[in-house]
């Protein structure tokens, strides 16, 4: 289900929940992955899908009819792309297909590099860094 202007979801739980059990399933393991990886990460809707963020955007993820859509930033997509051949993607997002297992070693690695891409850019930038 793609969401539209006039059904934008209030949180990430109405918005896995709003999906077929199925995809919900895959949904609620990507977003585990993440917040297991990153758990200082801010959790909120942005673009009306599930975004994850510390000290700037990180990742996002939405559920689609076939699909689970992945979008690690530019950088996220660059650093891993040799590791897509079995998967549609481009440079700002990969498809892991519903018929198939989440890439759970792939997710975890993806997440961990633009976890700790935004923590030095946000050390280089004097910020904080937890």
């Amino acid at each position: 289900m793609k969401a539209t202007k006039s059904v934008i979801p209030a949180g990430v739980d109405l918005y896995i929940g709003s999906f077929p059990d199925t995809t919900r399933m895959k949904l609620e393991q990507l977003r585990d992955i993440i917040r297991a990886i990153a758990p200082e990460a801010t959790e909120h809707i942005s673009y009306q899908m599930p975004a994850y963020s510390l000290h700037g955007p990180m990742v996002y993820f939405a559920g689609y009819k076939n699909h689970i859509g992945f979008y690690p930033c530019a950088s996220g997509i660059e650093v891993f792309k040799d590791e897509f051949s079995k998967y549609k993607w481009s440079k700002g997002a990969v498809q892991f297909p519903l018929d198939k297992p989440l890439p759970v070693t792939l997710i975890k690695k993806i997440v961990s590099y633009r976890r700790k891409e935004n923590l030095q850019k946000a050390l280089l930038k004097g910020k904080s860094a937890k």
